[in-house]
This record gives C-alpha cells, sequence and structure tokens, in this order.
C-alpha cells in the first residue's frame, strides 16, 4: 500500500485530503509545517508528497529541494491557491510532478492525479531496475573504476561490447589491456564462444604469421602436422590482438584482407578458409604517427581503429590506486593462506604520490612483494618506491575530492547521477560536499 505525505497548514484542507486519500485505499501521514515535513520524510521513505506552496515557516519549495536532494525518487505533487499559478510552474521547473489548485474541483480530480502519478513513479522504478540489472550482467572480473577516467572508459565498453565493430586499445603497457578485451568479449553476444589471444611482438614474422593464420603439413621445415591458427580456433568469438604494431608490412596486408574479405589460407595452403572472428586490437604504440611515417597501413589502422578506445595510465586515475592497491595485496595474501597486511593512511599517500611506470602490472607485483614481506601494518618504507622529491603527496580525500568533483561535472551537477555513477548514496554524496565544502551540484 502506497504512503503518502500531505503538507498543508489548514487543519480542514489537510483532513480532506486525507479522507480522500485514505477512502481511495492509501496510506497517508500530515505534517502542518516545513519542519514537520522534513522530519516525517526524513524518517520513513513516502512514495508520493502532496505539499502546499505557503507554509507558515517557508514554503512548498523547500520541501520539494529537500527531496530532491535527499529523496530524489519521491514525486512532490504542488498544492496552490488560484493567482499562484506561476509559482507552481516554477515548482515544475524544479522538479515537482504536478500541481493542484485549490480548493479542489472535485475528489475525482485529486484521485486521477495522484494514481497517475504514482503510475509514473513506478515505471520510472521499472526502468530504473531495468537499467540496474542491464548493468549488473555488465560484469568486468577485476575492473577497478571508482575515478572518472575508467567511469567513463567502462560507459564506453557498456555501449561497445553487445555490437561486433572492432576495438582498438590504446594505451601504455600495463594498463591492463587484455583484461579490457576479455570484459568487452564476455558481455557480448560471442561471449560462449571463445577468446583467443596472440602477442604479435612475442614472435618472430614467420612464426607469427603461421599463428594468426595456420599452416599445412609441409608448409615449412618442422611443419610435421596441419596446424590451425588463431583465426580459426577464435571462430564465433573474439581474436585479441596484442601490440598489434609490431606487425611488418607483409602481415599488415594480410590481415586487411582478413578484415576485409572474412577469409584467408593456411601457411602453404590453397584452400579459402572462412572465420566469424570480432577482432579486438591493443597497442602501446602511436599508430598514427606510425601512418604518417610509412611504417603502418593507413587502410589497416582505420580497419582497427572503428572504435578506438584510450586506456588511462594508472598515473590518471588516482582514485582507482587504494582500491586496486587492497585489492591486488588481499588476493595475493589469499594465495599464501595468510591474513593481509593493511596499508597504513602514510604508505596509501607513498603510492598515490608515485608515477607508476608499468602502471596497474607494477603495483600488482608490488602488493605480492608487501604480501610476502610485511606482517600487520604496511608502512611507506615497506614499499620498493623511490623517495619522494618534492611535491607533497595527495591524500585519499583530495583524491575523493576530485573524484566528486569530476563525477558532478561529467553529469552537469546532477547529484543523483553523480552518485550512482560514484556508486554511493545521494545522501553520502551530499555530507562529502559539504565536509569538502564543494559547491554547486542539484
Amino acid at each position: 500500500m502506497e504512503l503518502i505525505l500531505v503538507v498543508d497548514d489548514d487543519p480542514g484542507f489537510r483532513k480532506l485530503l486525507e479522507t480522500i486519500l485514505t477512502g481511495a485505499g492509501y496510506q497517508v501521514r500530515t505534517a502542518g509545517t516545513v519542519g514537520e515535513a522534513l522530519r516525517l520524510a526524513a524518517a520513513r521513505q513516502f512514495h508520493l508528497v502532496l505539499s502546499d506552496l505557503k507554509l507558515p515557516d517557508g514554503d512548498g519549495l523547500a520541501v520539494l529541494r529537500w527531496l530532491s536532494e535527499n529523496a530524489p525518487e519521491t514525486p512532490v505533487i504542488m498544492l496552490t491557491a488560484f493567482g499562484t499559478i506561476a509559482s507552481a510552474v516554477e515548482a515544475m521547473k524544479l522538479g515537482a510532478a504536478d500541481y493542484l489548485g485549490k480548493p479542489l474541483s472535485s475528489p475525482e480530480e485529486l484521485r486521477l492525479v495522484v494514481r497517475r502519478t504514482l503510475e509514473q513513479r513506478q515505471a520510472t522504478a521499472e526502468r530504473e531496475l531495468l537499467r540496474e540489472r542491464e548493468q549488473a550482467h555488465f560484469a568486468c572480473d577485476r575492473m577497478i573504476a571508482r575515478d572518472a577516467a575508467m567511469v567513463e572508459l567502462l560507459a564506453m565498453l557498456r555501449k561497445v561490447a553487445p555490437t561486433n565493430a572492432t576495438v582498438l586499445l590504446q594505451g601504455e603497457s600495463g594498463t591492463g589491456k587484455e583484461l579490457v578485451a576479455r570484459c568487452i568479449h564476455s558481455n557480448s553476444p560471442r561471449a560462449a564462444r571463445a577468446f583467443v589471444a596472440v602477442n604479435c611482438a612475442a614472435l618472430s614474422p614467420t612464426l607469427i604469421e603461421s599463428e594468426l593464420f595456420g599452416h599445412e603439413k609441409g608448409a615449412f621445415t618442422g611443419a610435421v602436422a596441419q596446424h590451425l591458427g588463431r583465426f580459426e580456433r577464435a571462430h564465433g568469438g573474439t581474436l585479441f590482438l596484442d601490440e598489434v604494431g609490431e606487425l611488418d608490412a607483409s602481415l599488415q596486408a594480410k590481415l586487411l584482407r582478413v578484415l576485409q574479405e572474412k577469409s584467408f589460407e593456411r601457411v602453404g595452403g590453397r584452400r579459402e578458409i572462412t572465420a566469424d572472428v570480432r577482432v579486438v586490437a591493443a597497442t602501446n604504440r602511436n599508430l598514427k604517427a606510425m601512418v604518417a611515417e610509412g611504417r603502418f597501413r593507413q587502410d589497416l589502422y582505420y580497419r582497427l581503429s572503428a572504435f578506438p578506445l584510450e586506456i588511462p595510465p594508472l598515473r590518471r586515475r588516482p582514485a582507482d590506486i587504494p582500491e586496486l592497491a587492497r585489492f591486488f595485496l588481499e588476493r595475493a595474501a589469499a594465495s599464501l593462506g595468510r591474513p593481509a597486511p593493511r596499508l597504513s593512511q602514510p604508505a596509501l599517500d607513498r603510492l598515490l604520490f608515485y608515477a607508476w611506470p608499468g602502471n596497474v602490472r607494477e603495483l600488482e607485483n608490488m602488493m605480492e612483494r608487501v604480501a610476502i614481506l610485511v606482517e600487520g601494518d604496511v608502512a611507506p618504507e615497506d614499499l620498493p618506491l623511490p623517495q619522494a622529491e618534492s611535491s607533497p603527496p595527495l591524500r585519499v580525500k583530495d583524491i575523493e575530492r576530485r573524484a566528486i568533483e569530476e563525477a558532478l561535472e561529467m553529469n552537469h551537477g546532477s547529484r543523483t547521477r553523480a552518485a550512482r555513477q560514484l556508486g554511493i548514496s545521494v545522501r553520502t554524496l551530499q555530507y562529502r560536499l559539504k565536509e569538502y565544502g564543494i559547491a554547486g551540484g542539484h
């Protein structure tokens, strides 16, 4: 049964509304002032609030503003006497769901507006639930994303993963490009089929051609049996080409043909083979510059970069460092069968100050070392990092403040959407805004 709060300083009109709504099957609570209304709203969740515009200790807009910040899912219907319609329209601009004139034209008018507003609220709640379920389905193991840079990347992944677009992942070594590629695959229609990875920099041109396209028996010395290449093994699934910028000119031409025609021949073979494969490529090199220098085919670059994504280096996502460090430390300790050491605040400050040239991979390796060597609290001197030179270290609070400011900016000042992005409640966000003295937002 829906619970409705009626706010009006006229006891007779308040009672009339309560009687009509109770008769329609709703539970009703009443208040005669702004202060009383806010005390009731803070104590429990209402499905709907009806509030007069003029109240003894303020106006209904104060109630509306409080609810929009602290209970944004609660719709508000403004009650307004003749002559203050303009104020009601202004209230709707501020987020009111509807308004009713005083006196009521009929009890049915009240029941109709209330029912319509509650139905809209239910529809909105169902859409939000569906969105949350879709996002919950979008799962990427070990993808920690609190920093605005990573939140933005995840938003892009959520859009491209269900498609068949070729994706080019660009970023420094150690940023987690294969992890992102697996995230794309696991959230695509191809998730039940194979994810096949190949490091183009790890093999010689002859071997990489055989690895990608396979070879026939006797194709070259040592080819004692037929070998299926990565494209064939990835049929129906995803092929991850890591360090694609390392391919030589002849292999670039063959890769372009596969992307264009969806077919190829094994080394030493003549039969044309087709493969339904989605390609995700990655590089830590500047392919645009390589194209300009004539070292990478421009047509292949355009094919690979149908949907380019930049993976931010760890130094550009500092809000993620504490959580990543704890995750790696706890996982490493668990593998050793011992309790995880606790990162002290000075140790966290030291991690936040470091530039991380090796990115996430470097942080992971460091936490594995710490898990082996340290018991109890982790002090700054337990971290094998170069000594700080001059600048004072960033602190967790500084990082949190920056993340909040960026989330508000990305969501055009909406505290509700910013809180959702940050993974905190609106009330927690409100507290942090006051704590850090951050102005703005609505």
